[in-house]
């Protein structure tokens, strides 16, 4: 694993791509739940030494938030479009959680992977910003 302070420009051209991605939380007895999700690299909105932070977006009943809400730890695995034996797993915390009020966040998600706002309009989102913690990679993104 790889200390976040040290993610390279080409790990972060791979993040900035919309990849295909899954999503770990942990549920309250303690178990994984990995799902499919869309995820948006937010560079320089971290704090200190951390300036990436990653967005994903849920609908206000998905399960998940409850898991978050309670354990704010969190893994991502996106899959280099190209090739998913290369991909870059994240490790790290949800830090801010906020409502989609306007749909901002699920708009800016639905853009970078299908060039379109996000077509249901009449249920509450909210916002999650990871910051990585750790990092590693595999094919082309692998270090050391």
């Amino acid at each position: 694993m790889t200390d976040a302070r040290a993610l390279p420009d080409d790990v972060r051209d791979l993040l900035a791509k919309p990849n295909p991605a899954v999503i770990s939380t942990l549920a309250e007895d303690g178990r994984p739940v990995s799902v499919a999700t869309w995820y948006l690299l937010d560079p320089s909105t971290g704090s200190g030494r951390r300036a990436d932070r990653i967005l994903v977006n849920m609908d206000e009943g998905r399960k998940r938030l409850d898991h978050l809400r309670r354990d704010p730890r969190v893994s991502l695995t996106a899959l280099d479009e190209a090739g998913w034996y290369t991909h870059v797993s994240v490790q790290g915390r949800v830090v801010e959680m906020a409502e989609d009020v306007d749909l901002e966040g699920i708009d800016r998600l639905a853009r970078h992977y299908t060039g379109a706002p996000y077509r249901t309009r009449d249920r509450k989102r909210v916002n999650a910003w990871i910051e990585i913690d750790t990092w590693h990679g595999w094919g082309k993104a692998a270090r050391g």
